[in-house]
């Protein structure tokens, strides 16, 4: 599947390319789609299993830290059983788990199938993309990568609606059925279109090092949301919790920095360029997926929306990441990624800042337009933060940095998720007395009388506003520490940084 032309000359995308592209597309269209479409369905999961918001918001929790923890192994696991075998049995695994979803008889059950179709799901784009890049080679990997960009445009568009129609219309239980018909048909074509591979082993995995970062992390976001049921940090399971995570992933760290092969390279990160990106992506990502997470309950609980409203209302932030998107990849090859990104954030800072004054009584089209703002920002923020964080590596370097960012990007999601669903909970119960105990029990607000909610909803809209804050607070420091990344066409300080460290 391979394409012979003379020195020089410019490879045009075959057949065999743009057939192997459509089947990374359809698996990985299906893997982020998971991460847009559960949102909208929030609520009437927590109606339906009757539990708080700090219970519920682990089925959006649950699925990022699986695919945060995955995403290193992938390496490993392509080397040791090949890569097309890695990657069919990675969508077995994601439509396994998508199946058991829909079949789950508690909130409980729910997160534990969410697990399993994280697993899953975080080796579908790795692996693909491991694919991709052999059969099309470095020189045409630029043009493949627009194929491949499409499911991240399109899934915050899609998701939401789809979500909304099904939570709606159908049953919350499609929202994960959806998955078998499109996973089965991307299996059946994996298996004609790919090549089969060898597996190549030439390295261990890091045990030490896994058995101390996947519990550390869930054990930190266990310990993050259960302030939200007890009585915040006085909750000995909260403070435990975080105490016990902060000290494995503090015990990672030493335990990765000592050693080659580690599943995380933490050593890279002592890099200047290196450091800022990763740190700027993960403020970035935990405000922006936090925030995210909060939206659609806005919709659906201070204004009365409908989910497939909800859904069509979120489509305004998508649409502004279908825009902003590419024209950030183009100036980001011109100008490097520190301006893209400024401005980005600066753009997201905006949109913190209207969603911080929400009521409930604030203009839908204000909110829209808010929406779409943000779509902007985080169009010329995701992609071009990944992008700094190798722009100064040397070539053997960029896979461990890539896939180190893709942790930290995941984790940052699930970490703003919990933390937002936290002060949710705790403003709902402070400014909003009676709304909650224990957590926010979304089943109680829906069973409120009209008269109730109509009293009810100005402060519910005042603590929605109030957590919005935390996400401002956490964007501006990220946009703090985008001053720090670099620009184009400093081949000294590509050089300087290759050899500084954070702590010189």
């Amino acid at each position: 599947m391979t394409s012979t032309a003379q020195p020089g000359a410019v490879r045009a995308l075959d057949g065999d390319v743009f057939r192997i592209a459509a089947v990374v597309v359809l698996g990985s269209f299906m893997s982020i789609l998971d991460t847009t479409i559960v949102n909208v369905a929030i609520k009437e999961l927590s109606r339906s299993f009757e539990v708080s918001l700090a219970i519920t918001q682990w089925v959006a929790t649950g699925y990022m830290l699986a695919l945060a923890m995955v995403i290193p192994l992938t390496g490993w696991a392509a080397d040791r059983f090949g890569t097309k075998r890695l990657y069919m049995g990675s969508i077995l695994l994601f439509v396994l788990g998508s199946a058991l979803c829909g079949t789950a008889w508690s909130a409980t059950s729910l997160i534990a199938f969410r697990v399993l179709q994280g697993i899953g799901g975080g080796m579908i784009m790795p692996a693909g993309m491991t694919i991709l890049s052999h059969a099309a080679g470095a020189d045409r990997m630029g043009r493949v990568m627009g194929i491949v960009g499409v499911p991240m445009l399109l899934a915050p568009i899609v998701g939401p609606i789809l979500g909304g129609w099904f939570v709606d219309d159908v049953s919350w239980r499609w929202i994960f059925f959806v998955n078998v018909p499109i996973g089965v048909v991307a299996l059946l074509a994996a298996a004609r279109t790919l090549e089969r591979d060898e597996p190549k082993p030439h390295h261990t995995l890091d045990w030490g090092g896994l058995l101390m970062l996947s519990p550390g992390l869930a054990i930190f976001v266990y310990g993050l949301a259960e302030t939200a049921a007890g009585s915040g940090f006085h909750s000995i399971d909260a403070v435990g919790g975080v105490a016990l995570g902060l000290f494995l992933v503090a015990a990672f760290v030493w335990h990765a920095g000592r050693r080659d092969g580690a599943l995380i390279d933490v050593r890279l990160f002592t890099r200047r360029t290196v450091g800022a990106a990763a740190l700027t992506s993960f403020l970035f990502v935990t405000a922006f997926f936090g925030a995210a997470f909060l939206l659609p309950l806005y919709f659906q609980t201070v204004r009365g929306e409908s989910a497939l409203r909800a859904g069509l209302h979120l489509a305004a932030q998508g649409i502004g990441a279908l825009v902003s998107m590419p024209i950030a990849a183009r100036l980001t090859d011109k100008t490097g990624p520190r301006r893209v990104v400024l401005v980005g954030l600066t753009l997201v800072v905006i949109g913190m800042l209207s969603l911080t004054q929400i009521q409930s009584d604030t203009p839908i089209w204000l909110i829209e337009g808010t929406l779409f703002v943000l779509g902007l920002g985080m169009g010329a923020t995701m992609m071009p933060s990944m992008t700094a964080s190798i722009f100064t590596l040397q070539r053997h370097e960029i896979a461990r940095a890539t896939s180190a960012m893709n942790v930290i990007q995941r984790v940052g999601g699930s970490i703003g998720t919990a933390l937002l669903a936290v002060v949710l909970s705790h403003q709902m119960t402070t400014i909003a007395p009676g709304a909650g105990s224990a957590g926010v029990t979304m089943r109680a607000l829906q069973t409120m009388t009209p008269a109730m909610r109509v009293a009810i909803q100005p402060f519910l809209g005042r603590s929605f506003g109030q957590a919005f804050t935390w996400s401002l607070g956490i964007t501006a420091l990220a946009l703090l520490i985008a001053c720090f990344l670099p620009s184009k066409g400093s081949r000294a300080a590509r050089e300087k940084d290759a050899g500084a460290t954070l702590m010189d």
